[in-house]
């Protein structure tokens, strides 16, 4: 680039050469000037350069500069008198004077050249000294409109602080207003503190204005608590801030809500002496009340009144809209009647947000008297009003009202709005009278212009009812109305096809939405991934989780509690915990109810330490495990054997202050009856009766079960009849458990009874309750009534289980039936039934003890040879057998046989064998039998004594 040098001499005043002194020079560039000075450079912009050339600051004259004071040109005004904006008065060029316009283009042509010099570089000596050029003592009305123009805090408060020292004095009020203000511009307030507390020890304020645009410039940002920090840090230095300012902020801060600060912020307004109005007291409880802080709002309603503040019909409209949606329909009413009382005359905003109360509350007759008082009074109907009542008869499920009120509308002249509309075609939907809805539709199409909302009720009401292709049809004339469906249109289809398991017209949509209209949303992923995991196609759910991601979407919670939940209900729980896993490893924070599902997935799975692990990581992820918590972790510990558990548990939630519901009561009665603890189960059940829970079946069969397992058969059924006499459908598990329970204690004529009454209801027995009748009778000794029982079970399709078939095979046996016992036994392996150590026990057993060793032996040695492991009964049963078969040196070989095993032998078996080793003249064998047999009583005696 080519530069042009040119020289310049600056004199002061006193024609005194500076050269010495500032040693700079200019070069011109194609569009900008730089100063150079010891090493330093400040570019110029090209108006700064024009200026200073129109205003004869340089003079080029073949090469060499005249000498002119930079000093007079820029601290005189052209009428030749001194502005006072830089050092001494000097006289204008050719002495002619003008008016006070001259003089504010004079100080603004000034403020463009020192603004240009602040904008020409970063701020150091060389930028100081550039403007040490122009003057040595700038004065207010220059520094005023330099700070006015200036954008950057940082280098407003260097010009500041340079024109302070230059001065040599504090600056005025204007001039820290001024910078509080660049402050307010740049939303930058580091150096606040500092600044007011200098305005303070100076005895200076900042002004309203400086104190509002701070205010509103934090509030602007969304940046509220800075903005509350602001005027506290103006209260530590006694500052008075503007009332406007106070104003801003509680409205700002009512819209979040943060009442704890409005409400200091109001109180320190009082303090400050300023006038609070009704407008003011109306946001506070507005905000008071919205929260649910009925007290403070009512404290702030006497504070009101003690003041003299008369409430207008804007504060109790406000007062009857909040009390009332928090619940406090009383309080509500309350106000309705203050206001007339006082002489205020309802509004339809009164009326509408009363009607609103109370059908929230479901005091739908209050309502309609109301609603019908004000319609009276009025030549003209309240669209409001009869939206609100339209959609309170539609909260309430009563669709025919709500349908009536809205043809009572129309019939009075009154044009009902969409919103009424989209109310009736709600309600008709949920009739399941969508014929009737599309032909409102289509008359609503002559009053109000359906909207995206009108469309996609109809779309979700056809859905529902399974006609998929008008559905589509509304979706095409949603285009031809200049109306395109979006993503919500799309959900709803695709949740409700879903829920109708028609998932590969769900599919289908999915693949068909217009990428360049709408894309798919999270709500759309978690429907499709929840509805094809729900109907077991897992590998279809994950490949549209990784679509998911491919797509730059995040799954949320939800998405992963369907993956997790429907990977171990089709039985791939590896899968689920893989999905766990990659959940925590994406970031993404697992919720309460992911945890939940987690937990019940894997005691359901058999986990249960798992599952303990589960309930404590909840407590690590700063959850409070709330019922559902703790139900599943009862019920998981119950089923796994651990009921003893329970009562430590439910004391534990009584403790946090869990509402047991349903599902708790269920858990914890059920692991009462399990431990043993059967009263506190009845007590627990009473007082669920008494909280106005109903008992479901589930309670009832838990109760009933615990009480028959203890023999308290009387008390168990009683329950069983008060379930009935409830209406309660008993299902078998009930039934099951009384006809075991009678089985038991070998009353078979009730527990035929029940079964009876179970069949007679249409309930199928199952293989259990078959089990329990035929123990029963093999028990009391009946094995005829016992076989006819068996087949009567075959007879019902009611396939027998290992469990069954050892049942019979034992109960012929003690009769010494033990062809029929072996028919059983071949028949069950033709079922493909194996007999288990169960069966081989029962069958040697039962061969032994009648004497037949031969079989007893072959059955025993074929049992071991196949694999099978006997138990201590099987080992007994032979020792005891081959003793009385005179095989005494055979059972003493068992019976050591027994001990190297571990198993236990009992006494009597040590008794017989002892005798027949005696009639053997086996003495030294005898004598071990003997020695086992002394220690086997001792160690009864001292568990007997302990």
């Amino acid at each position: 680039m080519n530069f042009m040098r040119e020289n310049v001499i600056l004199v002061s005043d006193d024609g005194e050469d500076q050269r010495s002194r500032f040693c700079f020079f200019f070069f011109r560039s194609q569009d900008q000037l730089i100063w150079k000075e010891r090493g330093h450079c400040i570019r110029f912009g090209d108006e700064l350069v024009k200026m200073l050339l129109r205003n004869q600051g340089i003079r080029h004259l073949d090469g060499f500069c005249s000498i002119y004071n930079f000093s007079k040109r820029f601290s005189s005004l052209p009428n030749g008198t001194s502005s006072g904006v830089y050092g001494k008065v000097g006289s204008s060029v050719g002495g002619v004077n003008h008016d006070n316009s001259g003089k504010v283009e004079g100080v603004r042509q000034v403020v463009d050249v020192v603004c240009q010099v602040l904008e020409g570089g970063p701020w150091g000596p060389a930028l100081e000294n550039a403007l040490s050029a122009l003057d040595e003592k700038p004065q207010p009305e220059l520094v005023i409109g330099v700070l006015r123009r200036l954008k950057d805090v940082g280098q407003a408060i260097n010009y500041f602080r340079w024109c302070e020292k230059q001065t040599d004095q504090a600056h005025c009020p204007e001039v820290y207003n001024s910078l509080l203000l660049v402050m307010a511009r740049s939303r930058n307030f580091k150096s606040l503190d500092q600044v007011l507390e200098e305005m303070s020890i100076a005895g200076i304020g900042p002004s309203n204005n400086a104190c509002i645009e701070l205010v509103s410039s934090c509030v602007r940002s969304q940046k509220l608590r800075e903005a509350f920090d602001l005027l506290q840090t103006m209260r530590k230095f006694k500052f008075c801030p503007a009332f406007s300012a106070y104003t801003t902020l509680i409205g700002a801060l009512s819209t979040i809500p943060e009442s704890d600060l409005m409400l200091k912020l109001f109180h320190q307004m009082q303090e400050l002496g300023y006038e609070v109005t009704v407008h003011l007291f109306t946001t506070l409880i507005r905000v008071f009340a919205k929260e649910g802080r009925v007290d403070a709002a009512l404290s702030l309603l006497d504070e009101m009144k003690s003041n003299s503040c008369n409430a207008d019909i804007v504060l109790y409209n406000v007062c009857i809209d909040c009390f009332g949606k928090v619940g406090k329909v009383d309080m509500a009413w309350k106000f309705f009647h203050e206001m007339r009382m006082n002489g205020l005359m309802p509004d339809d905003v009164t009326y509408t947000s009363m009607i609103g109360v109370l059908c929230k509350a479901e005091k739908l007759n209050e309502a309609v008297e109301l609603f019908e008082e004000m319609d009276a009074n009025r030549k003209v109907p309240c669209v409001y009003a009869y939206n609100t009542m339209i959609m309170g008869y539609g909260s309430v499920g009563k669709f025919d009202e709500a349908y009536s009120l809205f043809e009572r509308q129309k019939k009075k002249g009154c044009i009902p709005s969409v919103i009424a509309y989209n109310c009736v075609l709600t309600c008709l939907g949920k009739k399941g009278r969508s014929e009737e809805a599309l032909r409102v539709f289509n008359e609503m199409k002559t009053d109000a212009a359906p909207n995206i909302s009108t469309y996609n009720i109809l779309v979700d009401m056809l859905c529902r009812a399974g006609n998929v292709e008008a559905a589509l049809q509304v979706q095409d004339d949603m285009k031809e109305a200049g109306l395109y469906p979006n993503v919500m249109t799309a959900n709803i289809m695709i949740d409700r096809l879903c829920k109708a398991q028609k998932l590969d017209e769900a599919c289908s949509i999915f693949e068909g939405m217009d990428h360049k209209v709408f894309m798919p949303d999270a709500v759309t992923f978690c429907s499709l991934i929840d509805g094809l995991g729900r109907r077991g196609r897992v590998n279809d759910a994950y490949r549209l989780y990784e679509k998911m991601l491919d797509s730059d979407q995040i799954p949320n919670a939800i998405a992963y509690t369907s993956l997790i939940r429907n990977f171990f209900k089709c039985g791939r729980k590896e899968d689920g915990h893989k999905i766990y896993k990659e959940m925590v490893r994406r970031g993404c924070s697992p919720d309460l109810m992911l945890l939940n599902t987690y937990m019940d997935c894997v005691f359901k799975a058999g986990e249960t330490e798992k599952g303990r692990s589960v309930f404590e990581e909840i407590k690590a992820r700063g959850f409070i495990p709330d019922v559902r918590s703790y139900s599943i972790l009862i019920h998981g510990l119950v089923k796994a054997g651990f009921a003893n558990e329970t009562y430590k548990l439910f004391h534990a939630m009584k403790e946090q202050g869990c509402e047991l519901d349903t599902r708790a009561y269920n858990a914890i009665i059920d692991g009462f009856c399990k431990c043993g603890k059967v009263n506190k189960a009845y007590q627990l059940l009473e007082e669920m009766k008494s909280k106005g829970q109903q008992p479901t079946v589930v309670t009832y069969g838990s109760v009933i079960d615990g009480l028959a397992k203890i023999d308290r058969l009387d008390e168990a059924y009683m329950l069983f009849e008060e379930a009935k006499s409830k209406g309660i459908e008993l299902n078998v598990v009930v039934y099951t458990s009384l006809v075991d329970g009678f089985g038991k204690v070998g009353r078979i004529d009730e527990a035929y009874l029940i079964m009876e009454e179970l069949m007679q209801k249409g309930l199928s027995p199952n293989v259990y309750t078959y089990n329990c009748l035929l123990d029963a009778l093999v028990k009391a000794g009946e094995i005829d009534e016992a076989i006819v029982s068996f087949q009567s079970m075959k007879n019902m399709n009611c396939t027998p289980n290992r469990y069954t078939y050892n049942i019979l095979i034992n109960g012929l046996c003690r009769v010494r039936k033990f062809n029929k016992a072996f028919v059983y036994w071949q028949e069950m392996k033709k079922q493909g039934i194996d007999p288990n150590a169960v069966t081989y026990a029962t069958m040697i057993s039962g061969l032994a003890n009648a004497g037949n060793i031969r079989d007893a032996t072959g059955l025993f040695e074929r049992f071991k040879a196949s694999g099978g492991i006997p138990d201590s009964v099987c080992y007994n049963a032979m020792i005891e057998g081959l003793s009385s078969g005179d095989k005494a040196m055979e059972a003493y070989a068992l019976f050591e046989e027994t001990r190297r095993k571990g198993c236990t032998i009992n006494t009597k078996t040590c008794v017989v064998l002892l005798d027949a080793l005696h009639k053997a003249e086996c003495l030294e064998q005898a004598a071990i039998v003997g020695a086992v047999l002394r220690e086997t009583a001792k160690s009864q005696h001292s568990s007997r004594s302990w």
